[in-house]
């Protein structure tokens, strides 16, 4: 296992569409450990495979202190309902923030590491965070999606800085 580094919103790569994951091999098991490794390593929440040059559909979600891990390959969401306007951050454009409008619950359905079905529920930041990681997967920053009225800001914290 690895860390990897993380593109950020310069790299032409985080613009692009992402494969569906036909095969369910180590290769896919090691990169769902790296992305792992790597994500634990600067603190984040979310990490989708295009942040560490990977165009597969491939996430993880990562709240340490709840005790939820997901691995979620191939995943769409299928159902979302409610609003939320919340501030989001990324990995892969750092030290910038703003907010956003995402649904307050989605249901994602999901393949893991094996090639088993899944559904996961998420509400307020678990639905934001699939949200925002499941963009990632077509090419989608959370910058592209501003809520009205918004603007982007800075800030002095970096996902980066915690090693």
């Amino acid at each position: 296992m690895a860390v990897r580094n993380i593109l950020t919103d310069n790299e032409p790569l985080l613009r692009k569409k992402s494969r569906v994951v036909e095969k369910f091999d180590d290769r896919l098991h090691a990169l769902l450990d790296d992305m792992k490794d790597t994500l634990r390593s600067v603190g984040g929440v979310g990490l989708a495979a295009p942040q560490v040059g990977i165009l597969k559909r491939v996430v993880i979600v990562d709240f340490e202190e709840d005790n939820i891990f997901m691995e979620l390959v191939n995943p769409e969401i299928t159902e979302s309902r409610g609003s939320q306007c919340e501030v989001e951050a990324c990995l892969s454009v750092p030290l910038r923030q703003g907010k956003v409008i995402r649904p307050a619950k989605v249901v994602v359905k999901a393949q893991d590491r094996f090639g088993e079905w899944h559904e996961y529920e998420g509400e307020d930041l678990l639905a934001r965070c699939f949200c925002h990681e499941l963009d990632h997967l077509d090419g989608v920053l959370y910058i592209d999606k501003i809520a009205p009225g918004e603007e982007i800001t800075y800030t002095e914290y970096d996902f980066g800085d915690e090693e």
